[in-house]
């Protein structure tokens, strides 16, 4: 039987939660380290993050420091090292950490990527992969050095993309997987059967972090381009774009290999059930959409609610 490892895990959104899950029941989880609860919603009320909810569930003790580096360095330094752990596992936790706190762990300091690295190194490495219309995808665990995601790589995980992939479906999939990832992970360095390897520096490519401006369609790009931003920005920032001074979010589209003189973006034909637009050297038919109600309607809906017609442009 496998001896029970000492981890300290830091991590904040979903993404973070099946790791803190798989890690508690075949390793003892000593803390974890989140971000603070932050105003959420409407109301803005005061909501803790997921991985702290799930922290709670399984009784494990929860520390939130603003910041982990900065003036109270020091006496969180002196917190973590009583824990004596054997291990950091860091995933989506949300702040850099210091040369001084990736030395602590007694075997390794490990992060969960969800990119096959060097490809996508930083914050948006699943909607980077679904935007440039990559084959696959995966997970890395690797070492943890001071700059972003640069440390030695120890174990991968591949997955197939679909063709309808969405960030949110690949989010969901490669959380899973880096859960499972993380435990093969331990169980090979504790059996001496993984080998770190370096990065290819030279191969190396970033995703950096999203910006709400990201998801606004242009539509002089080719139709599988515009399907990929509206897969890759699925939920957030969610892909938009602007009619009669009017911000659409567009949901779901289906590419159509359909020739037009009309100017990007230009409604070529509104069916029943679907609204055409030229983009490219193509055109998209958007099939769900949302207005200013906030609900997601598909074309057929929106459109017994909205006038639109032929040869208005969308901006």
């Amino acid at each position: 039987m496998r001896k029970r490892q000492k981890i300290i895990f830091m991590g904040t959104p979903e993404f973070s939660v099946p790791p803190l899950k798989a890690l508690a029941a075949a390793h003892d989880i000593s803390l974890v380290i989140t971000q603070p609860d932050r105003p959420k919603g409407r109301g803005r009320k005061l909501s803790p993050p997921p991985v702290k909810e799930a922290a709670l569930e399984l009784g494990i003790e929860v520390f939130q420091p603003k910041k982990i580096s900065g003036k109270d360095e020091d006496a969180i330094l002196e917190k973590l090292k009583a824990l004596e752990p054997d291990f950091f596992v860091v995933v989506a936790y949300g702040h850099k950490l210091s040369r001084k706190m990736l030395d602590i762990p007694t075997i390794y300091p490990i992060n969960i990527h969800a990119s096959l690295l060097p490809a996508y190194r930083g914050s948006s490495p699943i909607q980077a992969a679904i935007m440039n219309m990559d084959k696959e995808s995966g997970v890395t665990t690797m070492i943890m050095d001071t700059d972003l995601d640069t440390g030695d790589m120890l174990l991968k995980a591949v997955t197939q993309l679909t063709e309808d992939e969405t960030a949110q479906t690949l989010h969901d999939r490669l959380s899973i997987m880096g859960a499972e990832l993380i435990i093969k992970t331990l169980e090979g360095i504790a059996d001496n059967t993984i080998t770190p390897e370096p990065q290819d520096h030279s191969k190396a490519t970033f995703a950096p972090m999203l910006k709400k401006e990201d998801g606004r369609i242009d539509w002089c790009m080719e139709p599988e381009e515009i399907s990929a931003q509206v897969r890759a920005m699925t939920p957030w920032p969610g892909a938009f774009t602007f009619i009669n001074d009017k911000r659409i979010r567009v949901m779901k589209v289906r590419c159509m290999d359909i020739k037009s003189d009309e100017p990007p973006g230009t409604v070529i034909n509104c069916t029943c059930d679907e609204i055409h637009v030229r983009a490219g050297s193509g055109a998209i038919a958007i099939l769900e959409l949302q207005g200013a109600s906030g609900k997601c309607l598909c074309s057929e809906e929106y459109l017994r609610g909205n006038r639109l017609g032929t040869g208005e442009c969308f901006l």
